[in-house]
């Protein structure tokens, strides 16, 4: 599991949704940029990862589980075999 998977799979799971990764993070009580692509990446090139909160809060407000969540990064690791 790479950050590039992680931040793929939370854009999936929104669309799964029927939101845009904005429109996730604002019905979860977050800040709409919380996953805006400029915040993957430090200024110094590192990269950063969701947290384990946003993760916590994008799941209680769609119902999902973390197992549901998990299969947006299953499915990717598939279709790179």
């Amino acid at each position: 599991m790479t950050h590039d998977d992680v931040w793929r799979a939370i854009e999936r799971f929104a669309t799964e949704h029927g939101m845009s990764c904005s429109g996730l993070a604002k019905c979860s009580g977050l800040d709409p940029t919380t996953f805006n692509r400029s915040k993957r990446w430090s200024k110094e090139g590192q990269p950063r990862w969701p947290s384990t909160n946003s993760i916590s809060k994008i799941l209680a407000s769609t119902g999902a589980s973390i197992q549901d969540f998990t299969k947006f990064i299953d499915s990717q690791h598939q279709t790179h075999e």
